[in-house]
C-alpha cells in the first residue's frame, strides 16, 4: 500500500513525487519513459537551465525522485478501481494500493475503435497476463501499439492456439505469432466480441487484446469528468472523483513543462492534505 500513486513518469509526476517524499510520503512512480519532452532537443525556457535537451532535464527530475526515496515502475495502468478510502490500480498481472491517485498522463488521449468500450471485459482486454488464461487454446488478435505489446503477445502466444498480430512488426516477437498487415477498424460481435475489422474485412476469432502507451480515460477512471480531451480540476488539482487528483498537460493548455512542474507539485501537496 503506497501513500501515493502517480500514473505518468514525466515533469509533473516527477514534481508530484518530489513533494510528496518531502512530505515522507509513500510514492510509486508508474509510466515508460519517453513521451514529447524527452524528444525536445533544446528547451529555453524553464528556469534555472539556459539551454538543455528534453531528455536530460526528465533525467535529473527522475533522479531526484528517486534519490527522495520515490519509487518507479514502467508499464501501464490499465484500471483504477476505487475500494473505500483507497484505490486499486491494475498494472500488468499486479494491482497495486493506494490510499490517493495522481493522474500525469499528458495530453494525447488514444482514439478507441468502434466496439471497443462496449465490449471490454466481452472479448476485448487490455492485459495479457490477467486475462490470457481465459483463452487458453484459442484464437485471439492483438492489436499493438505499444512497447509492452512484444511481451504480452508473447506471452499469449504460450497459451492460445493462435495469436494474431495488427500493427507495425517488432523485433522480438514469438515466430509463432501470424504478423498481419491490415489496418484496424472496428470491433465486431453480438454478445461479446468475436471478430476484427481491418482493412474492410471481418477477420474471426475469440478475444481480442488491445497494447497501447496510455489508456483512454473512459477505461482508466469511468466516472470521471472531462472537458474536451482534458481532465476537469479545481485549484487543488482535484478531480471529480474523491482521492484522484491531476497534473500536467493532462489538465489542458499551456502545454509547458513549468505549468506541469507546478500542477504536480499543487496535486502532491493537496493529496497530502488529505492523507
Amino acid at each position: 500500500m503506497f501513500d501515493i500513486a502517480v500514473i505518468g513518469a514525466g515533469p509533473a509526476g516527477f514534481s508530484a513525487a518530489i513533494q510528496a517524499r518531502k512530505r515522507e510520503k509513500t510514492v510509486l512512480v508508474i509510466g515508460e519513459a519517453g513521451g514529447w519532452l524527452s524528444r525536445a532537443h533544446s528547451i529555453q525556457n524553464y528556469p534555472g537551465f539556459i539551454d538543455i535537451s528534453g531528455a536530460e532535464l526528465l533525467a535529473k527530475m527522475r533522479e531526484q525522485a528517486e534519490a527522495m526515496g520515490a519509487e518507479t515502475r514502467p508499464g501501464v495502468v490499465h484500471q483504477i478501481l476505487p475500494f473505500g478510502d483507497h484505490f486499486a490500480l491494475s498494472l500488468g498481472g499486479d494491482f497495486i494500493e493506494a490510499a490517493k491517485v495522481i493522474l500525469c498522463t499528458g495530453a494525447k488521449q488514444p482514439r478507441l475503435l468502434p466496439g471497443e468500450s462496449e465490449f471490454l471485459g466481452r472479448g476485448v482486454s487490455y492485459c495479457g497476463t490477467c486475462d490470457g488464461m481465459l483463452y487458453r487454446g484459442k484464437k485471439v488478435a492483438v492489436i499493438a501499439q505499444g512497447p509492452e505489446a512484444v511481451s504480452e503477445a508473447n506471452f499469449l502466444s504460450g497459451l492460445c492456439s493462435e495469436v494474431h498480430w495488427f500493427g507495425a512488426p517488432q523485433e522480438g516477437v514469438d515466430p509463432r505469432i501470424v504478423l498481419h498487415g491490415e489496418k484496424p477498424e472496428a470491433i465486431l460481435g453480438g454478445m461479446k466480441a468475436n471478430a476484427l475489422q481491418a482493412d474492410g474485412q471481418p477477420f474471426a476469432v475469440d478475444g481480442i487484446f488491445i497494447f497501447r502507451e496510455a489508456m483512454a480515460l473512459s477505461a482508466l477512471l469511468p466516472g470521471i469528468e472531462t472537458d474536451g480531451t482534458f481532465i476537469r480540476v479545481d485549484r487543488g488539482m482535484r478531480t471529480t472523483v474523491p482521492g484522484v487528483f491531476a497534473a500536467g498537460d493532462c489538465t489542458g493548455q499551456p502545454l509547458q513543462v513549468s505549468k506541469a512542474v507546478g500542477e504536480g507539485c499543487v496535486a502532491a501537496m493537496s493529496a497530502v492534505a488529505e492523507l
